[in-house]
């Protein structure tokens, strides 16, 4: 598993074993992105569209350097992190 496609939703990766064992996983796509990208070119400020796609695009610059783990002992970190973006972007 390289690349997932999921929507922008709090609570749509609810365990941390989620990507266990998945080392190449290290792109994530948003299901409603041309609607998210529109609405992020409608702000007003410049600083607040750059910051937007900064951090959406920040999840792809995370997973290469997050670890998968590998077995029940050792779920990995790559859930937590998308747990943890998705909450970022949304809030």
């Amino acid at each position: 598993l390289e690349q997932i496609t999921i929507p922008l939703k709090d609570g749509i990766i609810t365990h941390d074993s989620t990507f266990i064992g998945c080392k190449k996983l290290e792109h994530v796509d948003l299901v409603e992105k041309a609607v998210l990208r529109d609405t992020i070119d409608a702000l007003i400020l410049d600083e607040w569209r750059n910051d937007m796609n900064v951090e959406i695009g920040a999840i792809n610059q995370i997973l290469p350097i997050t670890s998968a783990g590998d077995d029940t002992d050792d779920v990995g970190e790559k859930a937590q992190a998308v747990r943890m973006w998705i909450r970022s972007v949304l809030h």
